[in-house]
């Protein structure tokens, strides 16, 4: 496991508190398409202070249920981890393409 802080896009430091981390594994059990799902995934987590944001692994993106939008700050560095702006999520997120689940 490597565990690094985020860079920011606009000055290029790193930001305290928001850090990512590569070859996690984690137990998740979820639902997507009418199945049910459990096993170990091994990927990379996006971690704003002490809570898991983003989990991707195995082409899937897991956010927490419950801090996935928990502050602006968690927002502002869960949209660079992800490329993408909250509506986007929202999207993916209604859509089924994004996976809520508890991933703390």
């Amino acid at each position: 496991m490597t565990v690094e802080n985020m860079t920011s896009n606009n000055t290029g430091r790193k930001i305290p508190n928001q850090f990512i981390i590569y070859n996690v594994t984690k137990e998740l059990s979820f639902t997507e398409d009418n199945n049910n799902y459990h096993g170990f995934f091994t990927g990379v987590m996006f971690q704003s202070y002490r809570s898991n944001i983003v989990f991707k692994a195995s082409g899937k993106t897991f956010l927490d249920s419950y801090y996935w939008d928990y502050s602006k700050t968690t927002g502002k560095y869960r949209n660079q981890f992800l490329g993408e702006t909250k509506k986007e999520t929202e999207k993916k997120i209604s859509s089924g393409i994004y996976i809520l689940t508890d991933l703390n």
